[in-house]
């Protein structure tokens, strides 16, 4: 039976929020990284020209874990559900590592910490996507993966700005441990913690999963849940994948290489641009954390505000063209931020990366629903994770390779390598060839 042609019951807008409020913790977990892990690597001692290669946690663990898990979840049976077990138990792994990760007492803890925390989050993040194409009617999915952008955008704006309300609430942001890692810091992490798990338990109990037709259930028991079924759906999602999701590869590689490489060099760039410090223990250097924070906080806003006007953007336009000129947006302002001295500038840059930042999370998955076999939603969102971890992992070894010899050892010039790479990304977004529907030879299972 073929799941895209099940009578779904429209969600209204509360029960469509509902079931994406477990993006909410999943996340502000994400957000903490971006925001924190430079900086707890650089109060541990880690030097600059290695931050790519101690962030490979997140794409080798991507690049492993998701294909599977969403191939798994596509053979799975539960009474509570085929993705449900999976939201759980990620999301009890990634509170516990949020606890431990600010307690870090050497950097080698801080980046095996950082694997299993990232391993935690993407055995959560492929099913969640899968259950959004599996949950709604054809005409809310837009809707949906929106609403988890802009989920995304609020959640990175807590989660960067957590440090700084600390700060404004009365907490010393000078009070560190013998590490030198912040007190504020730890606290956010807890409040992740909290966050991660109690946001996931919200959604599956407020909007369980629909209940399987009973075809699909006798499928199932035909085909029951192994490592070799599980391989073999893989292999033949591989060799079956439509004409369109390949042509998408060359632009995701563009905007994720440009992504990872800003969420590790932005801190050390604007230390440099406005206080002329590359000391990570020095005052200056946590004040810059504070100020990224912010930064960070103020793009995600953005993004939560800019995922909600493309809903209809994405209806008029197409997911395509829309995705296309937000990247494009979000170039300039990386190209643009090198150059910026003052704080204010820097905030003006950041409706570019919040705008930019909105449509990588919504977008492309628009465009990837209309392109693949309903009943093959988890393993081709695990497989779509590939085009987003493999530019992270191609960022993380080539960076180390030419950041002095090439870069000068300046993370600014990181950050123009970036814009340019949006703006590529952009022109290869709009060269993807999306038609009204499908052929079955380029969707057959």
């Amino acid at each position: 039976m073929n799941l895209g042609l099940m009578t779904k019951p429209r969600l209204s807008l509360m029960r469509l929020i509902e079931m994406n409020l477990g993006f909410l913790g999943l996340q502000f977990s994400f957000g903490l990284q971006q925001a924190n892990m430079a900086p707890i690597y650089g109060y541990l001692g880690a030097d600059e020209a290695s931050l790519p290669l101690l962030w490979l946690a997140g794409p080798m663990t991507g690049l492993l874990i998701q294909p599977l898990i969403g191939a798994m979840s596509d053979r799975t049976s539960t009474r509570i559900g085929r993705r449900t077990p999976y939201f759980l138990v990620g999301a009890i792994l990634c509170s516990l590592c949020l606890l431990a990760m600010p307690y870090s007492p050497t950097l080698w803890v801080a980046a095996s910490l950082l694997w299993v925390l990232d391993a935690a989050n993407n055995v959560t993040m492929e099913p969640y996507r899968a259950y959004v194409g599996d949950r709604l009617p054809d005409d809310q999915r837009a809707a949906g993966f929106l609403t988890q952008s802009a989920f995304t955008g609020l959640a990175q704006t807590l989660s960067y700005l957590a440090p700084s309300l600390l700060v404004w609430i009365g907490f010393n942001k000078d009070a560190v441990d013998g590490n030198g890692i912040p007190d504020i810091t730890r606290i956010a992490f807890l409040i992740g913690a909290v966050l991660s798990l109690a946001t996931i338990v919200w959604s599956v109990v407020r909007v369980p999963e629909l209940p399987l037709p009973a075809e699909e259930k006798a499928r199932l028991a035909k085909e029951p849940l192994t490592l070799g079924g599980t391989l073999r759906d893989l292999k033949t999602a591989l060799v079956e994948m439509p004409k369109p999701m390949r042509q998408l590869a060359l632009a995701m590689l563009c905007q994720w290489y440009a992504m990872f490489a800003y969420w590790q060099f932005i801190t050390f760039a604007v230390a440099r641009s406005l206080h002329g410090t590359s000391d990570a223990k020095s005052e200056a250097f946590r004040d810059t954390v504070l100020t990224v924070g912010q930064l960070g906080a103020f793009y995600n806003a953005v993004a939560f505000a800019a995922a909600i006007a493309l809903v209809p953007l994405a209806r008029r336009w197409g997911a395509k063209s829309a995705h296309a000129a937000c990247l494009l947006a979000s170039g300039i302002a990386m190209l643009a931020i090198p150059g910026l001295r003052t704080e204010p500038a820097l905030f003006v840059a950041m409706l570019g990366i919040g705008i930019g930042w909105a449509s990588m999370m919504g977008n492309p998955y628009i465009m990837l629903i209309d392109m693949i076999p309903p009943e093959r939603n988890g393993v081709y969102m695990g497989i779509f994770n590939m085009f987003i971890v493999i530019p992270m992992i191609i960022e993380s070894l080539t960076v180390p390779l030419f950041y002095h010899s090439v870069m000068g050892g300046e993370p600014r010039n990181i950050l123009y390598l970036g814009g340019a790479l949006m703006v590529l990304g952009a022109v290869a977004t709009t060269r993807v060839t999306m038609s009204a529907s499908v052929s079955p030879s380029e969707t057959s299972a």
